[in-house]
């Protein structure tokens, strides 16, 4: 028995071929994204790394309801964690902290998964990561001291390193923390840091301008939603400006970004449907301890050196995960 899903303005639909008449899957997953959502198998086809961990879990497409809730932006996640608690579901996704936090204050009751958590505990998303208590568990990838190692990348790819531009999203959960880590960690090395602050698509191409003008010499991208959305146009505009960057996701390293040290999302997405599958079968969310990655990811795109004049080393060629040449 096969079917067919269409998704309509963010809604997904699932209809059964005609002349078949099959009971409707009992459970329903709902999946909410402030931003429009990137479907398929591409780079940023985390939904189908979820669906797949799902099979690998023991649930097909016939056992569960999978639907589908999107906005435009930030400002339009309450909208859409409204519009997915309406349709009563069994498990709300959320694929990172902004949705996280927007569900988690809209509902005490529905579970929710979350497969990119950062500073959970500080936002009172989770008692601890042992016990997260409440209604929300998930994975997170944010690892601390992560953006020291970001900082050390900065210097291999260029040894002469001294003024370090950071594109940060503030209007992230995730981005502040990040932003004064990465602060803190270059004034101890003595870096000059140059922050330029991008909370909507229009504001990337002049942050990097600014940065183009003060002459950095390496330009560090937070990972939040936003940029991760806009990664080809971020990447275009930075190899424009001969800026070198160095990212957290290697979607941006896929998307034309220079080098990335971070999680792989992809897997971080896959296991969430551990956690969804747990909770189907009976689970409180609360009970399910938090995970964190096991490894991280390095890649480097060869092309965009080139295009920067840039000598990647043999040592950093030799432990990159991924090279795109």
């Amino acid at each position: 028995m096969r079917r067919r899903e269409f998704i309509v303005s963010g809604v997904a639909l699932t209809m059964w071929a005609p002349g078949v008449f099959a009971q409707q899957p009992t459970k329903r997953v709902v999946w909410i994204s402030a931003f429009p959502v990137a479907r398929g198998s591409g780079p940023l086809g985390f939904q189908s790394a979820f669906l797949k961990g799902m099979q690998e879990q023991g649930y097909e497409d016939r056992d569960f309801a999978f639907e589908v809730r999107e906005g435009k932006g930030s400002p339009d996640v309450a909208r859409v964690v409204e519009e997915a608690i309406q349709l009563r579901p069994d498990v709300i996704v959320a694929p990172a902290t902004l949705e996280a936090v927007a569900a988690k204050h809209a509902t005490s009751t529905i579970p929710i998964v979350c497969p990119a958590l950062a500073d959970a505990v500080h936002l009172g998303l989770i008692g601890s990561e042992a016990r997260p208590g409440g209604n929300l568990t998930g994975i997170e990838p944010y690892i601390g001291g992560l953006p020291a190692k970001q900082i050390d990348l900065s210097h291999e790819v260029v040894p002469t390193a001294l003024k370090i531009g950071l594109l940060t999203n503030d209007a992230d959960p995730k981005g502040p923390p990040q932003h004064q880590e990465l602060k803190s960690v270059a004034q101890a090395m003595r870096l000059q840091i140059v922050s330029v602050n991008a909370d909507r698509p229009e504001e990337i191409e002049t942050g990097l301008q600014t940065l183009a003008k003060a002459n950095v010499d390496v330009v560090i991208v937070l990972q939040t939603n936003l940029l991760l959305i806009n990664r080809a146009a971020l990447a275009t505009s930075a190899l424009e400006k001969r800026l070198a960057t160095v990212y957290g996701y290697r979607e941006h390293v896929a998307a034309g970004g220079l080098i990335s040290y971070g999680v792989d999302l992809r897997w971080c997405y896959r296991r969430s449907a551990y956690f969804v599958a747990k909770i189907l079968r009976g689970a409180k969310a609360g009970d399910l301890p938090i995970e964190f990655p096991t490894s991280l990811w390095l890649a480097v795109n060869l092309r965009t050196a080139k295009a920067l004049g840039l000598t990647m080393p043999p040592t950093l060629l030799g432990r990159a995960d991924e090279v795109i040449e």
